[in-house]
Formats: C-alpha cells, structure tokens, sequence
C-alpha cells in the first residue's frame, strides 16, 4: 500500500541536532523551520518519515527548489544505478550512532549527510550542494580543506569530514566520500576514497553512480584506487600473449600465409568441440603418413558441421573447401624434430590449453576468435587495411546493442559482418533479455542474418557462431552490395547494424563509400527499423559531391536519429577518426526533426604501451551518461550534446552544430580577471606600459 507523507528533503547543508527526531507518520511537523514536500513515499524507499528530519530556516525561496532539486535528482541517479542509500541518516547501527557525534559545526552533536549506504564491502556517504561554486574548497597547501567553514559550505569537503569520521568510528576500512554539485545539466561528482587509518586519495570525477554499483564497485576499486589490473584486463593481456605465441607458432613451424592463420585456428576449434562426443582426440595426433593429422582434424570439422546442421550442403562444401588448408599444408603435417610431433598438435594442443573454453563456456559478446585474427595480423603486419577490413572493438559492439536497444523479439541484419563480431553480441543480448526458451532458440535459428565477401572471414563468422551455440545457418557469403534490398526487406529485419569496409570509394566507384553502404543497408531494412553503423567522419561531412548526394537521397527516404563523435583512437593503428550514425529506415527525415550530436571522444578508453586501447576506470561511467543523455534520462550542456534539425549538406558532427551555451561562474570570472592582471603586470615589468594607456579624443 502506497501512503502519502510529508517529506523534508535536506538544503544544502546538513544541519545539526542534540538527537534524531523522526518525524511522525500520522502527524508531519509542521513548524516555520521545516520546508515539506508533498511526495509518495513509495516513490523514495530510501527517504521514510522515521529518518527525515526537520531542516534549518531557508531565506532563499530559489536557492531552497534549487536544493530540493540538486537532493531528487542525486536520488534518481542513484536509483538508476540501482543502488539503495538511506536519506537524512543510516540504518546501519554502528554508523548511525557514529552520525550522532558527527556534526560539521564541529560540536560533537549529531550530523547527518545526504545519503549514506553500503554497497558490497563499501560504505559509500554523498554530500551534495546546488551551486558549482559549492563543490570544493582547497587550502594553501591545495588540500582538501577540513576548517568548519569549508566543511559547512562545500560539498566534497562536507562528504570527507563525514568520511573520516565514519571511517575512525566504524569498522569500515573502505569508504568512499562523494561530493556532488551543480544539476542534471551541468554537475560534478567527485569521490574521494578513505581507508582505515584515515589515509584519503582524491579520485577523478565521474558524471554518474555507475561505477558504485554492486556489479561494478570491484573493477572500480582495484582499478581506480589500487591501480591493479582487473580480472577481465588479465584475461585480455593473457589472449594478447597467447596471440602473439600462436602467431609465433604459426610462422616458425608452418610459414603460414595471414589469411590461412585465421582458418587453422577456427578450423582446429571446430575438431575441439568433437572431443565432447569423444569423435576426437588430440592424443590420436602421431604424424602418421597415410591418415595425417591434418586429415583428421579436417573429418572432426567435416563431423562437426553436420552435428552443428549447417545447411545448405552448398554452404557446408564451401567451409570445407577453406579448411582443406589444414589437410593440404604438407610442411604443418610433417613430424618437426624441433617438436616431436607436427606443427599441428602444437596447435591443436595450445587453442586447447588457451582458447578453446574461453570461447566454448564463456559467457560473454567478446569476439575472441576475431580478436585472435586481430592479434595475428598486427603480429604480421597484414591486417587487411589494405582491403578496408577493419575488426570493430568488443566495447563498441556492446554499446550498439545499448543505442540501438536491442531486443530479443529484433531480427538483425549485419551486412558487412567480419568475424561475426556484432551479431555475437546481438545474441548475447538478446538472449540476456529473455527467460523464453522457444524465443531463445528462435533467436539463435532464425534471426541473425549475416553477409560478408570475404570467403576466409565468412568461414571464420560461421566458426564464431556455431562456437556460440548457432546462428550460423542466416550466414552467407556474398557481395551485400549486388544484394537486391528488396530481396532482403522479405527477411524482416528490425535492426541493422555495419562496420562497411574504409576507404574503398572514389568518384569512379561511388557505391564503395561507407556513407553508400549505409544508404543500401537503410534500404534493406524492415519498415520503421532501426540502424546504427560506424564509420569515418568524413563519411557523414560529404567531402565529395557524391557522397553530398548520397546523404540527400537518404534523408529523402530515410530519418537521422543522430552522430556520435568517437575517440579518435578506437580504431587503434589504423589512422581514421570514427564516429556513430543512428538512422530510422524508411521514414522520411521531417526538416523540423530535431538531432543529436554528440562529442564522445572522451570515453574512458586509452592507449596502452605494447597493449592497444583499454578501458579505464570511468569507462563504465562514461557510457551511462552518454546513454542516460541518448535516452533523454538526463540533461547535459552543448559540449558533449547538441539538439538540432538539420540539412543535408551540413557536417553531420557536433563539432559543425557546437556553440558555446554555458554562463560563466563566478569562478570563471575569477580566473580570468587573476589572467588579465597577471597579464598587465607583467608587460608593464617589461617596459611595455603604453599597451594600457588611453589614447587621446579626437
């Protein structure tokens, strides 16, 4: 049963009493000091009547909403991330009867923060204030002040004195302090960590509570406070190493061509899962003559796909011609005295030790077979740029299937599909979305349809999923663009997703600029369906009067939803700036159609010596907001999103729509009279005075 109460939301600072007085759930206090609010309390399960407490007289009617509004808006971010704090207070004993001596007056009276709670191990406390110019105060030693003044009047100083005196009264060795300003729009969310001894670290700011919740708070701690590598970095740096072994394994005792490589490891993964139906063992691998091991890898493949039902018998032949390397490569069947056995076994026994159940029983949308084939071909130097192949990292696939928002119910489309990359993760959601059996197998049988040219990618895709429990029979190898897109329309597609081969267009072949591409696939799509590709930014300015004509002819037929603007480097070693284009197909874009774009260049992911791109603590941080801003969950100001219609022969970046819309703080002006005065003084210590004398009236 839902009841209606009289909530008192704190302003600001947090106020000070001999003892808790809850408020009385038949009778709300109604003094001249309590401001209320009339709110469901089902509404707000971490606010009760029994932990608000009445609030200190508010003269500033505007700064009090403002307040108001600063508290609701931090609890529905916290309710976003799903994560349970009490308001006004704790239900936690221990830290309860630490608050009744935790006064920011410094009086040894009672002082409550914001909202304090505990996730997993965590104690995690937030003090928030309205105003940026709230948000911390440092001292002449550019510390975090801990004087009264600064304690009462900003936010995170507010948050570390509760933090420290929680931490030196409780048995909670991890808390982590948060200071939390400004609004939806314009904010700043700083956490400080403490440990036992009082030692306290100033981390980065974050733009949400995604990081504290219970399926993150781990990765955060050990990567943001004690700068350890996380489980999943570990795992990721061991497939690089062991990459770079096979690559090395590979080369020194078969002198394998690159794009073979991909085909002997997919082919070989394929014998593997025939050990489960004992059809093949790696013992039975002894460089007989007459019954090569490459025979016999190549009958468990042939075996395998006819238990894997991979139909028609046309696409089955075809698989079977591209590992007939494994049979046909004399030199990898042979006996090498180096080893003892063929180069083979080596194989064979390695993807076993290495890969083979990472990718057999790990449930996750990591691409490892393609991120094997991206390893290999870095090791090599032949990873295919040269023909506009470019894999798309495993962070980017996920986070199509968040914009696009995914469904189980979607049929999706990948009509430049690679290693399989997006449709795994497509499954992986998908099949995360549903406890439906029957729909679950529908979702691996019938709706993901993949196309790609290249016959080696297209066998090592089909390897991807069988590996990952079907999908490969919507599989085909064939040119997308000789597809005709009413043909496909018959398929149904709901969604569509591409990462189109780079730099292939020119004036004399139109058709192969990525924007083209992306035109055929809107028009292979179902009605209403929605599309989301990455490619060049060059892509969607119109550098050329083709590519101009192109974006026109799809605005006529199709709806631009918006562009992303990427990290330059997440295609790392390739030299393109990417970005994010998300489309309606088959409604006509309305001239008064408001766009977003978007700056996502700062996403939390780095470069990392002799490692690549890899993501950093805020990474996790960093997608919520640009989802919670996608979504319209919450505001932001123009840097990072612009609302816009647009036209088709304008840049279709943030960068081209961007104005400055932001009032300068008193902070701001602050700082940039100190520059102008630092400025004047020091040209009229070098002689050059007459800069700021006033000419004479004329």
């Amino acid at each position: 049963m839902t009841y209606q109460h009289m909530l008192f939301i704190p302003f600001g600072d947090t106020h000070e009493m001999a003892s808790p007085a809850p408020t009385s759930h038949s009778q709300p206090a109604t003094t001249h000091q309590n401001v209320p609010i009339t709110a469901e309390i089902s509404d707000f399960p971490c606010i009760t009547p029994e932990n608000s407490l009445p609030l200190r007289p508010e003269t500033n009617t505007d700064m009090a909403k403002k307040e108001i509004n600063t508290d609701l808006w931090v609890y529905e971010m916290l309710k976003e991330a799903n994560i349970t704090l009490t308001a006004q207070g704790s239900n936690i004993d221990e830290v309860n009867e630490a608050l009744k001596t935790a006064s920011k007056n410094q009086t040894g009276k009672v002082g409550f923060p914001e909202y304090c709670g505990v996730v997993k191990d965590f104690l995690i406390v937030i003090e928030d204030k309205a105003s940026l110019d709230k948000h911390i105060a440092l001292d002449d030693k550019k510390l975090i002040a801990q004087d009264q003044k600064s304690v009462k009047d900003y936010a995170v100083n507010g948050a570390l004195f509760y933090g420290l005196h929680i931490a030196s009264n409780t048995n909670f060795h991890k808390v982590i302090a948060c200071g939390v300003s400004g609004d939806s729009k314009r904010h700043r969310i700083t956490p400080v960590f403490i440990n036992e001894r009082g030692d306290y670290q100033q981390l980065p700011d974050l733009e949400t509570f995604i990081s504290f919740a219970a399926h993150n708070i781990d990765d955060y701690y050990l990567k943001e406070i004690l700068k350890e590598d996380t489980d999943a970095e570990k795992q990721t740096a061991d497939l690089i190493k062991d990459a770079a072994t096979l690559h090395e394994y590979l080369r020194n005792y078969g002198s394998i061509k690159d794009t073979d490589k991909p085909l002997i490891v997919s082919g070989i993964m394929l014998a593997l899962r025939e050990i489960e139906n004992k059809a093949f063992s790696i013992e039975e691998l002894n460089g007989d003559h007459i019954v090569t091991d490459g025979k016999k890898i190549f009958n468990a493949i042939q075996t395998n796909l006819a238990r894997a039902q991979v139909t028609p018998d046309t696409k089955r032949d075809k698989l079977l011609a591209q590992f007939s390397v494994i049979k046909d490569t004399e030199k990898i069947n042979i006996i090498d005295d180096r080893l003892g056995k063929t180069p083979l076994k080596l194989y064979t026994e390695f993807l076993y030790n290495s890969l083979y159940n990472s990718i057999r029983y790990n449930n996750s949308a990591e691409d490892y077979l393609g991120r094997f084939y991206g390893e290999f071909m870095s090791y090599s130097g032949g990873d295919g740029q040269t023909l506009g192949i470019v894999l798309t990292p495993k962070h980017i696939t996920e986070l199509f299937c968040d914009l696009i928002d995914i469904q189980p119910t979607d049929i999706v489309l990948d009509p430049c599909c690679g290693t399989a990359g997006f449709l795994i993760a497509a499954m992986h959601k998908m099949l995360q979305l549903t406890d439906d059996q029957q729909l679950k197998r529908n979702i691996r049988k019938n709706q993901l349809h993949g196309i790609e040219l290249q016959s080696y990618m297209f066998t090592i895709a089909t390897t991807n999923m069988i590996l990952r429990g079907d999908g490969k029979s919507n599989l085909r190898n064939t040119d997308f663009l000789k597809e005709n897109p009413h043909q496909l329309q018959l398929k149904g597609c709901t969604v569509g997703m591409m990462n189109p081969p780079y730099s292939q267009g020119s004036k004399q072949a139109p058709e192969l600029y990525e924007i083209a591409f992306t035109e055929h696939m809107l028009d292979s799509l179902a009605q209403e369906a929605r599309a989301i590709v990455i490619i060049p930014q060059s892509a969607v300015t119109g550098k050329t009067k083709e590519e101009q004509s192109i974006k026109a002819n799809i605005l006529k037929k199709h709806t631009l939803e918006g562009v992303i603007t990427l990290n330059k480097e997440t295609f790392y070693g390739v030299g393109t700036n990417p970005c994010i284009a998300i489309f309606t197909a088959h409604v006509p874009h309305d001239k008064n159609h408001l766009c977003k774009f978007i700056n996502f260049e700062d996403d939390g992911y780095q470069v990392a010596k002799h490692v690549g791109l890899v993501e950093t603590a805020s990474a996790k941080d960093k997608k919520q907001h640009l989802l919670d801003v996608w979504f319209n969950r919450t505001d932001t100001d123009s840097k990072f999103c612009v609302e816009t219609t647009i036209e088709a022969d304008d840049e279709w970046l943030h960068a081209f729509y961007y104005f400055n819309d932001e009032i300068p703080t008193e902070e701001d002006f602050k700082k940039t009279m100190a520059d102008y005065l630092t400025f004047e003084f020091n040209m009229l210590t070098h002689g050059r005075g007459y800069l700021f004398e006033k000419g004479d009236d004329k």
